[in-house]
């Protein structure tokens, strides 16, 4: 189990999947560049981010719900819990609301599903996070990508749950380390706001000690 001050940000899983150096640049170093893609995907967010609860039949909607495992030790938000009516014995109780729900997690993404994983890692442990608040197995989420304003139904199999924990304990063991890893030129890297502070094929292996010597030499 964790402690309260060792919990790591829920969304790092993503960028720790995308690219190790792009974690440990923005988690590590505190280095944030945005983009046009960045700029529409916090937009995107910002709009299922809206604190609150909608009801509509047999489906209860949270979002922006606090999420948090002590075992994982992460912490975050869920863009939208959906609660779907459940059957006697199944589920979680609501307070104030009869009946038994099943939770269901629905992570907002601005483009299109992707060849890697950390989309599915990101929902996955979000899951998990709920499981452990709530008591009850979650068997499935959904991405939302907003290219094709689709929904991408997400089993939480056990390749998936124990790729997601192997995730989340290589995020304490890098950020735990404090150090940033050596960059490697790859195409995904065009599509990385942090490029041009990355410098992924220079030798260079802080970025922020490249960008802290940009600021002096302009100063001087």
């Amino acid at each position: 189990m964790f402690s309260e001050d060792d919990l790591r940000p829920l969304s790092a899983l993503q960028h720790l999947v995308f690219c190790e150096r792009q974690c440990a640049l923005i988690h590590l170093e505190q280095i944030w560049v945005e983009n046009r893609l960045t700029a529409e995907g916090r937009l995107l967010h910002q709009r299922a981010d809206a604190v609150g609860h909608e009801s509509r039949g047999d489906v209860r909607t949270a979002r922006a719900l606090a999420l948090r495992s002590l075992r994982l030790g992460l912490i975050g938000r869920a863009d939208v819990v959906e609660f779907h009516r459940a059957a006697a014995g199944e589920g979680v109780k609501l307070a104030g609301v009869s009946g038994r729900w099943r939770p269901y997690p629905v992570e907002y993404k601005r483009g299109r599903p992707k060849r890697h994983s950390a989309d599915e890692v990101q929902l996955c442990a979000q899951a998990l996070c709920l499981e452990e608040m709530l008591g009850v197995v979650i068997e499935n989420g959904a991405l939302y990508y907003g290219s094709n304003r689709r929904r991408h139904p997400v089993g939480f199999d056990p390749d998936l749950r124990s790729l997601t924990e192997s995730t989340a304990a290589r995020l304490h063991a890098l950020l735990a380390g404090g150090k940033t890893p050596r960059g490697i030129r790859e195409p995904k890297c065009d599509r990385c706001s942090l490029l041009g502070v990355c410098l992924p094929a220079a030798p260079e292996s802080s970025a922020r000690a490249y960008v802290d010597r940009l600021f002096r030499a302009e100063e001087s």
